[in-house]
């Protein structure tokens, strides 16, 4: 009778004050998607960019990210794990520094690209650590869930430590947050964290990095001009770049030796099946996101920092849902708490579509908390699915595969989910407005919500009224969308991951006390 394999070892508080080092990293990243949002109105008084310099400031940062991810996730797997974590915080501390005290707007960029560039290296090394950290299934789901309900933390405190700093001072301090962060990371690490790196990984392929980057960066520009032009010329050329890009990096995977990325990774179901979930999971949770950030702000007249407050319980039900998925799917399969969490994000789309401009707060929060459930079950489960399912080897590269879909999600959930409701918006107004409006009018209330709010004092009486009522119009087709994608994924779900059993499995019967708990 073959004798059944040794349980892991249960972690100790060593294990335990590992992870809240590496959930640094994840909380610094959440902060600073949303203390720049506050910050851009001194920003540009300050340093007066050009409307394109401004584009960039936002976007050099999520561009940098998204196009290296896969190859530090690969490139921690051959140098060290730790050491290409240890590496990335000093230089992510360093270009917040730069940062902060950049003289001019192209300085600026520069600093936001070395940002997203460092912070790159993070997520999949904190993840690749987190496996090594918790070797037991049920230990390293639970604390892959705390790792990302820790974005969320960071994303809802954002709006808060950005108003309090920029009450009293210049916009520099909304980056200097990072640095007393990335010191306790840079103290703590050699002592808290184990190294790892993989001796027959073989050399990087510059042309791999260059391809994986220009793939990525093509489509989420494209993606980009694709929310911002509508469906253009232009922003075709550059998807069509990004797949031509795509298709000669996986055909040259193939042919080599130690490729950047393993394809036979994709050859697991539920590695792929769950980066299908995160992938379009991040479409409906960015449109929605996108719709009720600009609902508090438009129509029920919010201030971004009231705004910001206002998120936050939905951020606190995201949290809620990363920690309780991982604990409940050590006795329901994680299928099915997937499935059942995603049923609830269409229950949430389908109460913002139900909306008006007059339904309140309570409508539009608790819809969004909704969808926000779903997104701290798929964030914690399939994040965790897709790392258990590669081999310890290559764990820092399915990391990236994860962080990489979550990307590529949001920027197609703006540019899709965002174009949706605009052209509703334009077509809606186009057949409300009455006919002899001025120009500059006319033109102000085409260029969407934003503007016509902007411009209300010049606009005649009851145009924004109606300019609302055509922005809730596309708010609603936008919840529709995020409720049929919540029901589509639920299903995808259900049946994909149905194989895959209870966390932990019948070995974690053996596990000490301690660890069964």
């Amino acid at each position: 009778m073959p004798s059944r394999p040794f349980p892991p070892p249960c972690p100790g508080a060593r294990a335990w004050a590992g992870l809240a080092v590496l959930a640094l990293p994840t909380l610094l990243l959440g902060l600073d998607v949303t203390l720049l949002y506050l910050a851009m109105p001194a920003l540009a008084a300050d340093l007066r960019p050009s409307s394109t310099q401004a584009l960039w400031i936002m976007d050099a940062y999520g561009f940098m990210i998204a196009g290296l991810l896969v190859t530090m996730g690969t490139l921690g797997d051959r140098v060290g794990r730790r050491r290409l974590l240890t590496i990335g915080t000093a230089a992510f501390g360093a270009a917040s520094v730069a940062a902060a005290f950049a003289p001019t707007a192209e300085a600026l960029i520069a600093a936001r690209a070395a940002l997203g560039a460092a912070g790159a290296t993070l997520m999949p090394s904190t993840l690749a650590l987190i496996g090594q950290l918790f070797p037991d299934p049920r230990r390293r789901a639970l604390a892959i869930g705390i790792w990302a309900t820790m974005f969320a933390l960071g994303m809802a405190a954002g709006p808060l430590v950005g108003g309090a700093l920029l009450a009293r001072y210049d916009w520099g301090a909304a980056f200097l947050v990072a640095v007393p962060v990335t010191a306790l990371v840079l103290a703590t690490a050699p002592w808290l964290l184990p190294e790892h790196r993989e001796p027959r990984a073989g050399r990087l392929d510059p042309a791999s990095v260059a391809l994986s980057l220009a793939a990525v960066l093509a489509a989420i520009h494209g993606l980009k001009e694709l929310a911002r032009q509508g469906p253009a010329l232009a922003p075709l050329l550059w998807l069509a770049a990004g797949a031509a890009a795509a298709a000669l990096f996986v055909r040259r995977q193939r042919r080599l030796a130690h490729p950047l990325l393993d394809l036979g990774l994709f050859s697991n179901r539920a590695l792929s099946a769950a980066l299908v979930v995160l992938l379009f999971g991040l479409v409906a949770v960015a449109g929605a996101m996108l719709a009720v950030s600009q609902y508090l702000q438009l129509v029920a007249g919010l201030s971004p920092l009231a705004a910001g407050a206002w998120m936050g319980p939905p951020a606190l039900a995201m949290v809620c849902a990363g920690i309780a998925a991982p604990l409940l799917a050590r006795r329901v399969r994680p299928g099915r708490v997937v499935a059942g969490a995603l049923l609830l994000s269409a229950a949430g789309g389908a109460l913002l579509a139900g909306m008006d401009a007059g339904s309140g707060l309570a409508s539009a929060v608790g819809g969004f908390a909704l969808v926000y459930l779903g997104l701290g079950a798929i964030a914690a489960l399939g994040t965790d699915l897709v790392v258990g399912a590669a081999p310890p080897a290559r764990a820092g590269a399915a990391a990236a595969l994860s962080e990489t879909a979550q990307e590529l999600g949001v920027a197609l959930g703006v540019a899709l989910l965002g174009s949706l409701a605009t052209a509703i918006y334009r077509g809606r107004l186009a057949a409300t407005l009455p006919p002899g409006l001025p120009a500059d009018a006319r033109r102000a209330l085409d260029d969407g919500l934003w503007t016509a709010a902007a411009f209300a004092e010049r606009l005649p009486p009851g145009a924004l009224a109606q300019a609302r009522e055509a922005f809730m119009a596309g708010f609603q087709a936008t919840g529709a969308v995020c409720a049929a994608m919540g029901l589509g994924l639920a299903a995808l779900a259900a049946v994909s991951l149905r194989h895959v059993g209870a966390i932990g499995g019948p070995e974690a019967a053996d596990a000490p006390a301690a660890c069964r708990a």
